[in-house]
């Protein structure tokens, strides 16, 4: 998939530096090598529980992806056993990196942004890692209208117009990536006859 980025505090050009260089590159490697076809095979498989929009098959293919590159995925941030629920949960995490992936409520656009600041400063809970770069991963309004997403899902210009109020407090440098549409899908809604719950449908565009 092809994506666009937008720096907080210099993300994109630290992330260029020596020390971070090869991770960057296998976020991008791994990004890149998703195809729409294995979007849509993925989304195809899981039958009537794929639900409306492609944003589980992305998720489910990054997983994936990043799993090959010895990523770790829903790490903790906290050592302490009453902080490990998935409240507490960074979505991947290596070296000195985490990454965020955004596909949810535009309503937790400000707790996913504000995840990897508590796994980078001190805190009065031991954390169990230490970041020091941000990666947020979410969809363009592109990819919201041809990959079948509920308007309410917050997306890559809405993440941007987070970054200013909440500029004080992100204080650890975040790189929004922001997936761009499909180019040969869309996937359009119909209600199943059965569960009378909307599904997405496939549909190539012409």
């Amino acid at each position: 998939m092809d994506f666009k980025i937008y720096q907080h505090r210099h993300a994109h050009t630290i992330l260029n530096d020596s020390e971070f260089i090869y991770t960057w590159s296998e976020i991008k490697q791994a990004l890149h090598s998703i195809t729409e076809e294995e979007i849509i095979s993925e989304f195809l498989s899981r039958g009537e529980k794929r639900g409306k929009s492609i944003s589980k098959s992305i998720n489910s293919i990054i997983k994936e992806r990043l799993s090959e590159k010895g990523w770790f995925s829903e790490s903790s941030i906290f050592k302490d056993p009453n902080y490990k629920d998935d409240t507490w949960r960074l979505d991947f995490a290596k070296n000195t990196i985490s990454i965020e992936v955004g596909f949810n409520h535009g309503s937790v656009i400000a707790w996913n942004l504000l995840k990897p600041v508590l796994a980078s400063e001190l805190n009065h809970v031991e954390k169990a890692i230490q970041t020091k770069i941000a990666i947020v991963i979410t969809a363009t309004n592109d990819l919201k209208r041809s990959g079948g997403f509920d308007n309410a899902i917050g997306s890559f210009e809405k993440y941007i117009q987070y970054l200013k109020p909440l500029n004080t407090q992100l204080t650890v440098p975040t790189l929004i990536i922001g997936l761009h549409g499909l180019n040969k899908f869309y996937i359009s809604h119909e209600k199943d006859s059965i569960t009378g719950k909307n599904l997405g449908m496939v549909n190539v565009k012409q």
